[in-house]
């Protein structure tokens, strides 16, 4: 992905931005001061949503609570104004995402239902490679077992990318089931740093998501 959201960057858009100094004798705001403030408003926005998510089970314990969705909804809405008009589709985009939060209803019911399986329900991954055009949505059962599907991806703007379901495979130990590809959309990453991702996408769902401590591969 492009650079992350940096204070310099930040910065420089802010400088464009401020008025001329009505009084010349008045100090002008030092760029110190703006870097801080903003380095001081993106943690404070991203530590409430973290805070928001870090008890509701990816998102299961949110289905029947509109009160806690609501509030979620606004803590992105607050990190997504200090991600504007940053590139999140560049190389940074790239790596494996580990699910944090969603309101992806299927995802959420594969999470809840597992059990029925006779499995539970592991990391649920994003892995993406922005250069080859390569995202894969993973779904762990451990020990052994996996669902996955391929896409492709096309940056479509500095913050939108568009994907195409490619296929999808669910695999166990000694076994492995293809399925037939379906469907295509886009998301917009909102905000992007070095450790978390926010997401919306064509049918309004968010995804919060981490950076995974290890790098998934088929």
């Amino acid at each position: 992905m492009a650079p992350t959201l940096t204070v310099a960057v930040i910065s420089n858009r802010l400088n464009g931005l401020t008025p001329p100094n009505p009084n010349p004798n008045l100090p002008k705001p030092s760029r110190c001061r703006i870097r801080s403030s903003f380095t001081s408003q993106s943690l404070s926005a991203k530590r409430n949503l973290i805070d928001l998510i870090s008890d509701q089970d990816r998102g299961l314990k949110t289905q029947n609570n509109p009160s806690k969705l609501s509030e979620i909804i606004k803590a992105i809405d607050a990190v997504a104004v200090l991600g504007g008009g940053t590139v999140t589709t560049g190389p940074s985009l790239s790596g494996t995402w580990r699910l944090l939060w969603t309101t992806e209803k299927e995802q959420l019911f594969i999470i809840k239902n597992a059990f029925l399986f006779g499995t539970r329900t592991g990391d649920v991954l994003q892995a993406i490679d922005v250069e080859k055009g390569i995202l894969n949505n993973v779904i762990t059962f451990p020990p052994h077992g996996v669902f996955f599907v391929r896409s492709t991806i096309e940056v479509a703007s500095i913050q939108r990318v568009d994907f195409r379901f490619t296929s999808a495979v669910l695999r166990g130990k000694n076994w492995e089931l293809p399925l037939p590809p379906f469907g295509q959309g886009w998301f917009e990453t909102v905000y992007l740093d070095e450790d978390i991702r926010v997401a919306k996408d064509i049918r309004g769902d968010y995804l919060v998501v981490d950076r995974a401590p290890y790098e998934w591969k088929e």
